[in-house]
């Protein structure tokens, strides 16, 4: 029978899902099953009114028979379910209140003289009420329909019928509708079950697409978090490129300043010393110093701004700063990469502007785009030409960053932003450069970011930010839906 039950789809073969699934249907829309419950008591005791019109000889028998039944089993019942220890017992009260009255009909017609002979239409309104109103499975009802038509064909042995032929069409009404109440109940059910199922397997999809998207954050973090590291990293072979010219000047000429030291020491030593000699020495010592004075100041330089730029790139605190001496500072960290691969790179910053916002997030914006321009505007290895403005407009900072490239195809202008998508994936691109661009110019600075290119005529890019995030925000608030 478990079987069969589980290949008709009227059980599950896991305990754990059947129990579950028990639970769910029996006290599903719980507070509607009771009200159903207090008015199949109600109407129970109101069909004393066709035991008065049948037989009023033993109506009040009839009434006081069915006011106990309500006050003894179908009362208690509906309101044991307020408890929560009965609630995983749904099931067998819901039997026992649908059982006990319509075993106890029976015996009633049996009390009415012709009882019996009305007694299908009284059946068929239980048997309506039992498979409509309450939640019960399959196998419930099955009992139910088992022992109240056991117990009606026994009452009706003992009964007299006015006509003849009346036994067979009493059972066979009665038979008729709980035939019908099994398939009603049956379908109810096995819809029920596909239900479950299927809520079931979207939940546990679900579940399993949002640890998925977990995972790719995540992923997609630390993959962020390594564009970052390295820019930044270009950014220092570049500097290390270019300090190592000053750096190595002035050790070549500490090296010389340092043999000439010697040999005027040595002069000095002997007691024969010339005036035009010591004039000589004094000049190849200044011009030395000069020299090393120069290359250790530019190199000083380049670690200062390289370490502005680091710090802020790091620091994700906002402030305010003026743009023109903080941008020639991050263009001096980008500059010697630029000429290390033969491009130029050309600034031009409008003097006086203040901006209130992220120099970090900004920083990593100039940076990426720079870095992208250099590795897929000319991915051939030919120099080129970069082009950075910034100028006040409309009460805003407006940055345009251009190159002179080969440019972007029309088909992929629409997947820049998108993250990982990038067509140099086999020589090591992740595909975030321009995705962290994007995000930052529209989470963090609050700004728009517009891309304009075509194939062999270069790439664009125009950023407008606010100079001030607060009024950004407010302007975000009164914005009007």
């Amino acid at each position: 029978m478990h079987r069969l039950l589980i290949k008709l789809g009227l059980r599950f073969e896991q305990p754990a899902e059947e129990a579950e699934f028990v639970r769910r249907f029996t006290l599903d829309d719980l507070a509607r099953t009771q009200a159903a419950m207090l008015l199949g008591a109600f109407v129970y005791c109101a069909f004393s009114v066709w035991d008065w019109i049948l037989d009023p000889s033993v109506w009040t028998t009839t009434l006081a028979i069915r006011l106990a039944v309500a006050l003894l089993v179908l009362l208690p019942l509906t309101a044991a379910l307020r408890f929560e220890r009965a609630k995983s017992w749904a099931e067998p009260i819901y039997l026992a209140y649908c059982a006990v009255p319509g075993c106890v009909l029976s015996l009633i017609y049996l009390l009415l003289e012709p009882g019996f002979d009305h007694a299908a239409a009284g059946m068929i309104i239980v048997i309506l009420f039992v498979s409509t109103l309450l939640p019960l499975r399959l196998t419930s009802l099955a009992l139910f329909c088992g022992l109240t038509w056991l117990v009606f064909v026994v009452s009706e042995s003992f009964a007299v019928h006015e006509r003849a032929g009346m036994r067979f069409v009493n059972n066979f009404e009665i038979g008729m509708a709980y035939a019908l109440s099994l398939y009603a109940v049956g379908a109810r059910e096995y819809r029920a079950r596909r239900q479950f199922q299927t809520e079931r397997a979207l939940r546990s999809e679900k579940e399993r697409s949002e640890t998925a998207l977990a995972e790719l954050r995540d992923a997609q973090a630390h993959l962020v978090q390594a564009e970052k590291l390295a820019s930044l990293g270009q950014l220092v072979a570049g500097v290390a490129h270019e300090i190592n010219t000053p750096i190595g000047l002035a050790l070549t000429t500490s090296t010389a300043v340092e043999s000439d030291l010697k040999h005027l020491a040595l002069t000095v030593e002997s007691g024969q010393v010339r005036r035009s000699d010591l004039n000589q020495a004094v000049a190849r010592l200044r011009e030395g110093m000069g020299l090393m004075f120069a290359n250790l100041t530019r190199a000083a330089d380049l670690v200062h701004s390289f370490k502005q730029v680091a710090v802020d790139q790091a620091n994700e605190e906002r402030r305010s700063f003026a743009v023109e001496p903080w941008l020639r500072e991050l263009m001096s960290t980008l500059g010697p990469l630029l000429r290390r691969k033969g491009h130029a790179l050309d600034i031009r910053c409008e003097k006086g502007i203040v901006l209130d916002s992220y120099p970090g997030a900004l920083a990593q914006v100039i940076s990426n785009l720079a870095l992208n321009a250099v590795v897929h505007g000319f991915p051939d290895g030919r120099s080129g030409h970069l082009d950075l403005s910034v100028t006040r407009e409309e009460g805003g900072l407006h940055l345009v960053f251009s190159d002179d490239g080969v440019g972007i195809p029309a088909e992929n202008l629409q997947k820049v932003f998108e993250p990982f998508f990038t067509t140099r994936r086999d020589r090591g691109s992740t595909g975030l450069g321009l995705h962290i661009v994007f995000n930052l110019v529209v989470s963090t600075l609050q700004g728009r970011i517009e891309l304009a290119s075509a194939a062999g005529q270069g790439t664009r890019f125009v950023i407008s930010l606010p100079l001030s995030l607060e009024q950004a925000g407010a302007a975000a608030e009164v914005e009007p839906v």
